[in-house]
Parts: C-alpha cells; structure tokens; sequence
C-alpha cells in the first residue's frame, strides 16, 4: 500500500462529519445500564457499531482460571462465566499496530434522587450530555469508533493493524483488559481513552481494595458492658488507616511530588449490627487506598495489617495493582502530543493521575500505553456528563495520530 499525505484538516473535517452518530451511540451506550454483571447490553451495542463499520466483531471471554493464575490479575469472588470483551481489528500491513481501549462497565449511581434526571438517561444540555458513565468513560468508546468511521468513510486505511476493544470490569479488577492482553496479539502501542482532557497520562498509582471484618460479642443494650460493640470497634481503625494515609502522602516520588495528596484512601462502605437493642456482633467496611509507582501491593498490604492489628480481619478482593509510568520522551507520548498539538495549538499536560486505568494491564504485558480523552465531570458522582465538543476532538486527534503512528492508504 502507498502511504498517503493527507492533511490535518482533511482528517479532522472527515471525523467531524462523524459527529450526530458519535453523540447517537454514546446515548444509547448511556441508555444500557451496564453496571457489574450487567454489561452484555453495551456490549451488544458496540458489536452493532463495529459491524456497521464493516468489521466482524470477536468476543474475548474471561477465563477465571488464566486470570487467577496471572500475577497481575485482581483477586475477585464473582462467576464471570459468560463475560467477554468485544474486539475487532481494522487496517492490516507492516507499520506500527495500535490498541484503542475503552470500558464498557459503569459504577452504580450515587444518589440517584439527587440527579437532575434519571441516571441512565442520556440527556443532552447546551454541549453536555448528561448520565452514568457518559464521561466515564462511554465518551471514549464512541470517540474511538467516530475516528475509525471517519477515516473510513473517506476511504482511508491504516498500514498496520488497529485493534478496537471494549472491555468489562475496568472499574473493579482491570481483568477485562488483562484477558485481552493474555488474548493477544500485541501491539506497538494502546491509548485507553480515559476522560484525561488535554492531557496524557503518562503515570498513574496502584490501587487496592480490602474489607475489614470486625467481630464483637453481642449483648443487650441495658448490659452493653458485658459485650463487645463492633461497629465501635471500626473507629479505631479507620482513624488508624487515616495515619497511614498521611504517612504514604508525607514524602512522594517524582513525578508525585508535583502533585498535593496523590494518596486517597476512601472508606467506600460499611455494614453492621442487626438489632437496636442489641450490642452489634459483627462490622464490615471496604476501603480503596492507593500506592505509587515502584512500591509493591504486597508491601502495601503488610502497612494496611499493621494499622488494623487486633482481632480484625482483612479481606482483599478487587482492584490490587501497582502503579505505572511511561517516560516523556516515549515514541507514543511524542507522537500522541504532536497530534494533539497539531488539532488544539498547543502541546498537551503530561498527567501523573490519582487514579488507576487498564493502561497499567498493556505496560505489565511490554505494550507502551497511555490514557487520553474527553472532558467530562463529576464521574462516579452525580450528574456525571461529558461534553460532546471534546468526544469529537478527541476522535480528531485520534485520527491524527492514527496517521502519524500507522500510516494511512
């Protein structure tokens, strides 16, 4: 194939005609409720776009025994039977391959009678569109499917290889990406287009989930002396997990230093008792806390047991992970940031985030990967939104690197 010179305005202007079906499927990905255990819907909508781009559509089931047996898989309790991420390939030929990634799964709404509207209604305002997950990240799914349309439909081809996937449990363990990872093939480079807007993220921390189990010994409430209360019981320890907290943000590494409290530790939920009256036997509370690049989950894990001491029990189940980073002058950073350059006039942050993305699953399996996509608000809050303008930017940009990193024919 001949590699062609087209021009930036040529690619963006073929992506922004891509516009109405971009805002269209992101709608009817928001209107797909696909919490945990419920992501087949989304999943079914993204095999439709990819067929209507001429793609053949291939799941890629979850294999519980290959992810538990994988060192960096997240410990998890639930049946994935069934579960499958939804790839395709488009382009072929012998220059750079790519990854775009995005998740289909959607934390539960918080609140929901504190929403302005229903949370899996996608509603449009001004340049916004409203509802769980638009941001977070279903923006970048149809960001990723407009740049390929776009491309397409002017009759352009990359000269390698584009895998698209959408993937599930990117909000709980990261093990959807990792079963593609194990799936293959590789690839020279993957963008997971997180809503990082005008930014690459080029570092991101390690996150573990626990539960604290704490047993007490019930008794009725006019001899509470002769008991135990184990709701009481977790005071203590939250407060202990608190020091922690401040002991992990007291002297971080760069590129952390730059950033004012990198490490969150957040006490998600809490259970216990089961009688007014009655002294409460046992409490449970789960918790996320992050670590930095280079530290280990297992040292994390001996600091956490330290803080809890006594007679509570942790549990750990969920995201467990390490943090990553890719350097600067990576090829993907430059070229992703020339592309960006190119569309917007000005170069892009490089973004040390607090969170954790799928893009540490590429860097583990010796894929250079980054996060980059649309601006959105209030993710896992409420009123979640996007803006629409940056979903299309985000797909021109896309298309610019697709090709400056590939090659168009």
């Amino acid at each position: 194939m001949t590699r062609l010179e087209i021009s930036d305005a040529a690619v963006a202007d073929a992506i922004a005609a891509e516009a109405g079906y971009m805002e269209e499927l992101l709608a009817r990905l928001v209107e797909a409720p696909t919490l945990l255990g419920n992501e087949e819907p989304g999943q079914e909508l993204m095999r439709e776009a990819f067929r209507e781009l001429g793609l053949e559509p291939a799941d890629v089931p979850l294999d519980a025994d290959a992810l538990r047996a994988h060192p960096a898989a997240s410990p998890f309790s639930w049946d994935v039977s069934g579960k499958a991420n939804v790839i395709t390939t488009w382009g072929s030929g012998g220059g750079r391959s790519l990854i775009l990634n995005g998740h289909v799964d959607v934390v539960p709404p918080a609140a929901e009678s504190l929403w302005r509207t229903a949370p899996f209604r996608a509603t449009r305002d001004g340049d916004w569109l409203f509802g769980r997950g638009a941001g977070d990240m279903k923006a970048g799914l149809a960001a990723i499917v407009g740049a390929v349309r776009g491309l397409d439909r002017a009759g352009l081809r990359p000269n390698a290889p584009v895998q698209l996937q959408s993937v599930v449990e990117e909000e709980c363990t990261g093990n959807g990406t990792l079963q593609c990872v194990l799936s293959g093939p590789a690839a020279d480079a993957a963008i997971v287009a997180e809503p990082f807007p005008g930014a690459i993220t080029t570092s991101q921390v390690g996150v573990l989930w626990f539960r604290v189990e704490i047993a007490g010994v019930p008794a009725h409430v006019g001899e509470a002396a002769s008991g135990a209360n184990a709701i009481e019981a977790a005071y203590p320890i939250i407060e202990a997990l608190r020091a922690l907290e401040v002991e992990l943000n007291e002297h971080p590494p760069a590129p952390y230093d730059q950033v004012e409290h990198p490490i969150h530790l957040n006490v998600g939920t809490i259970a216990g008792g089961d009688w007014p009256s009655t002294v409460a036997a046992e409490c449970a509370f789960t918790c996320r806390l992050a670590l930095y690049p280079g530290q280990r989950v297992e040292e994390l894990k001996q600091r956490i047991e330290a803080a809890v001491a006594g007679d509570a029990h942790v549990v750990y189940a969920g995201l467990a992970c390490e943090g990553t980073h890719l350097p600067a002058d990576s090829p993907l950073v430059q070229t992703l940031g020339h592309a960006y350059e190119r569309l917007e006039g000005g170069p892009p942050v490089l973004l040390a985030s607090t969170a954790t993305t799928d893009a540490r699953a590429f860097l583990g399996g010796g894929i250079p990967a980054v996060c980059f996509g649309p601006h959105a608000e209030n993710i896992h809050g409420v009123d979640e939104r996007v803006s629409i303008p940056s979903m299309i930017r985000t797909a021109q940009v896309l298309g610019l690197f697709i090709r400056e990193w590939c090659g168009l024919s």
